[in-house]
């Protein structure tokens, strides 16, 4: 069974930067897809970044400022989140399946398994 446990929230102002971390274990077949998603307040869960093997998507949002990288040796995978924003409050997921399917990547019915969030909340 795969179980994910994010953790590296915080509250901070505009400007500054977070690292979130996305600790993993179990079979590692059945993670090789890792996506970051959000939920802010009143609004959908979406997806931000996701990273399969050497590919990695991306809403338009966060481009050139979150990046996400994967460090095998730790199973863990990271969101580093700089020149944040109010908009960008709200509670950070990991979720892990066997495999990112192209324009489907953010699809969340497709993850089976998921974090139990933790807050970003970012002041202006």
């Amino acid at each position: 069974q795969v179980q994910l446990v994010d953790s590296g929230g915080g509250s901070l102002q505009a400007g500054g930067s977070l690292r979130l971390s996305c600790a993993a274990s179990g079979p590692t077949d059945s993670r090789n897809c890792v996506v970051w998603f959000r939920q802010a307040p009143g609004r959908d869960r979406e997806g931000v970044e996701g990273i399969y093997g050497r590919e990695r998507y991306y809403q338009a949002s966060v481009q050139g400022r979150f990046t996400i990288s994967e460090d095998h040796a730790m199973n863990t995978v990271y969101l580093q989140k700089d020149n944040l924003k109010p908009e960008d409050t709200a509670i950070y997921y990991c979720a892990a399946r066997i495999a990112c399917i192209g324009d489907y990547w953010a699809r969340q019915e497709n993850f089976s398994y998921w974090g139990q969030g933790t807050q970003v909340s970012i002041s202006s």
